[in-house]
């Protein structure tokens, strides 16, 4: 049936072969199924090992994810205490404490993981 993806043009027809069921999904538990779950972790493992993608930093992650919500400045106030705080977390002169990240992966749903890696503060 098909193997491991070694190359780009392996990859390239294992994205053929899984693109014909964007439009039209294959019945669950048929054949054409299971093929496509099988070509997608294929392709998803050469990706990651060929061609990772770095996470954002924390900050950088928040304001995208507030971006892609529709949520602003003033609902990060609210949810953090103060409108001073946000504006401190958003410009980097405050870092995010373990109880904010907390609330973000709680309330807005961010994985704490990316949240708590490390990031540069700019000094006031």
């Amino acid at each position: 049936m098909f193997g491991a993806i070694r190359n780009d043009a392996d990859l390239a027809w294992a994205i053929a072969g899984v693109s014909r069921y964007f439009d039209n999904p294959p019945g669950q538990g048929s054949e054409d199924a299971e093929r496509f779950d099988i070509l997608c972790d294929l392709i998803e493992a050469y990706e990651n090992r060929h061609y990772p993608i770095e996470a954002p930093e924390p900050i950088e992650l928040l304001k995208a994810h507030m971006e892609m919500t529709g949520r602003t400045q003033s609902d990060l106030a609210s949810l953090l205490g103060s409108r001073s705080r946000a504006s401190e977390i958003l410009g980097k002169k405050r870092a995010l404490t373990v109880d904010m990240i907390r609330r973000l992966n709680k309330e807005w749903g961010i994985s704490a993981d990316y949240l708590v890696q490390p990031y540069r503060l700019i000094a006031a």
